[in-house]
């Protein structure tokens, strides 16, 4: 189940069982609360099965920040870290099976990921991707026009497409539903000429 975490830090075989042993598996249902904006996170989550998103409340609307599919870990990162209240909720979007750790297990694990250089390295590539990705939907925010975030997102991410609700991707946006449904109306006519 975690093989493509257990690719990207060659631990040996029995830091590997301890460190696996200390995630609670979980089936959780659509639309549960993770963690609410505000509160400190003292739990990391892998997703087995499931999309999670991450949104936060701008005026009491309810703004997408990013969206979290299959074999992927996530928190709150400056909440887990920090002790600080975190900036958003976690909120399941289907029926999800998650693993949950930890903190004080994600330390541990960490300590002898910092003792080893050459893992430290790989450690740090794999937030530093997370950290890219921020600044790519940043980014896109300033350059790219909602059609275009649109297109990305649909060749970077079908998955997302697929699964997730509209309002959900016109939130992550920065559009309305209606302004979304006018954009896959033009796309889909200016493929078909």
């Amino acid at each position: 189940m975690f093989e493509h975490i257990k690719n990207k830090f060659p631990f040996p075989k029995e830091k590997w069982r301890k460190f696996l042993g200390c995630f609670e598996r979980m089936e959780i249902s659509a639309k549960t609360l993770l963690l609410k904006e505000g509160e400190v996170s003292y739990h990391a989550y892998y997703i087995k099965k499931g999309i999670v998103r991450a949104w936060y409340n701008n005026d009491g609307k309810d703004v997408t920040f990013q969206f979290f599919l299959e074999n992927t870990m996530f928190s709150s990162l400056e909440s887990f870290k920090k002790g600080l209240p975190s900036m958003v909720s976690f909120e399941t979007i289907e029926p999800c099976i998650l693993y949950k750790i930890n903190k004080p297990d994600v330390e541990a694990f960490l300590e002898d990921v910092y003792e080893n250089k050459d893992l430290r390295t790989l450690f740090m590539d794999a937030l530093f991707e997370r950290i890219f990705d921020y600044m790519k939907h940043f980014f896109s925010f300033i350059k790219d026009t909602p059609q275009q975030r649109y297109i990305n997102l649909a060749q970077q991410k079908p998955e997302i497409i697929k699964r997730v609700p509209q309002h959900y991707i016109a939130s992550y946006l920065g559009v309305t539903t209606v302004h979304l449904s006018r954009i896959k109306s033009k796309i889909l006519k200016e493929t078909s000429l």
